[in-house]
């Protein structure tokens, strides 16, 4: 008869720096499965958790300090929130309460240990919404500060695994690109070839959040919105670039269903590096001579401007009208049905 040896778990320590918690929020609404059958499914066992654990205080200080020590091991270190450098480099606006060291010393000593090292959400990876600004809390991600590499561990950092650090990005994210990333850690195949250029998981930035937009038709026509409350599409006036933005949101649903385009409100590409400075209005499409200043991904202004005038010539009245109401007033129409 053979013994089947059970697996060791993977041991998960998760820490929160400069940032909302809204990943946290997100990834707690984890549904089909939830993130605790998430967890067990994956053998993962979390050391610690801000909102899921009980341990406080003295307690989490000693688990942090037998990591350092190499005396616990520690598989997957997850960071929610940006690193907060300031003033000076000194770390000192964020310390870590009963040490009087600053929680980017102990996020760097821990991620020299960890198997992987993983961002969650755009703060980590990027800096993200808490850098904008004057960025006075001189915040930045694990591997990059805003579009340049560098951030608190450096571009040549590299786990214990071999892996840079694993972005995760969002604002917030969506629970299902975590849990499968940390499932696909968990099964040995997550590698340099899941990841995209700014070491993303391929397994959500493959797509575009256009992909499986509910408002496709009237983009096809160019038939747009002009105000938030109308029905058209939202990338010639009112600042959506879902045609840029490499995520899945539109095929993935959130909370069972529903994206940020299904409640009325245009894409922000906040999965990209920068995404919290636009330079305008996140509702505001900017415009050169009447062209949107951010094209479609891989699509040749000329291109663009050709094709976006043929498809306004060929507009049906009913996706005009549509475009710029609150609700469909017009519906379809079978031509083959005679009246």
């Amino acid at each position: 008869m053979t013994m089947h040896r059970r697996r060791e778990p993977l041991r998960l320590l998760w820490l929160q720096s400069g940032g909302c918690g809204g990943c946290t929020l997100s990834l707690i609404g984890a549904e089909g499965p939830d993130l605790i059958a998430t967890f067990e499914a994956a053998g993962i066992e979390v050391l610690w958790h801000p909102s899921l654990s009980e341990a406080s205080g003295r307690e989490v200080i000693e688990i942090l300090q037998r990591i350092v020590d190499g005396e616990e091991t520690l598989d997957i270190l997850c960071l929610e929130g940006a690193v907060m450098r300031g003033p000076n480099g000194t770390g000192r606006f964020h310390m870590m309460s009963g040490t009087d060291r600053p929680v980017m010393d102990w996020v760097a000593e821990l991620a020299a240990k960890a198997g992987h090292v993983v961002a969650v959400g755009s703060c980590a990876a990027f800096g993200g919404i808490t850098a904008a600004g004057a960025n006075e809390v001189e915040a930045c991600g694990l591997a990059y500060d805003g579009q340049r590499e560098g951030g608190l561990l450096g571009p040549d950092f590299r786990s214990r695994s071999g892996m840079p650090v694993i972005n995760i990005a969002g604002c917030p994210i969506h629970p299902g690109w975590l849990t499968e990333t940390l499932h696909s850690i968990a099964a040995g195949r997550f590698g340099a070839t899941e990841i995209d250029e700014w070491e993303r998981p391929l397994s959500y930035t493959m797509h575009l959040v256009h992909h499986g937009c509910a408002r496709n038709e009237f983009y096809e026509f160019k038939a747009s919105a002009e105000e938030l409350c109308d029905m058209g599409c939202m990338m010639e006036n009112l600042g959506c670039k879902g045609t840029q933005a490499r995520a899945d949101c539109n095929t993935r649903a959130w909370n069972g269903g529903g994206s940020c385009l299904d409640g009325g409100y245009p894409c922000i590409n906040c999965t990209a590096p920068g995404f919290e400075e636009p330079g305008h209005s996140f509702t505001r499409t900017p415009k050169v001579s009447g062209i949107p200043v951010g094209l479609p991904t891989d699509m040749p202004k000329a291109w663009f401007v050709a094709l976006a005038s043929l498809s306004k010539a060929a507009t049906p009245p009913r996706l005009k009208e549509n475009a710029v109401a609150d609700h469909l007033t017009r519906s379809p129409v079978d031509r083959q049905k005679k009246r």
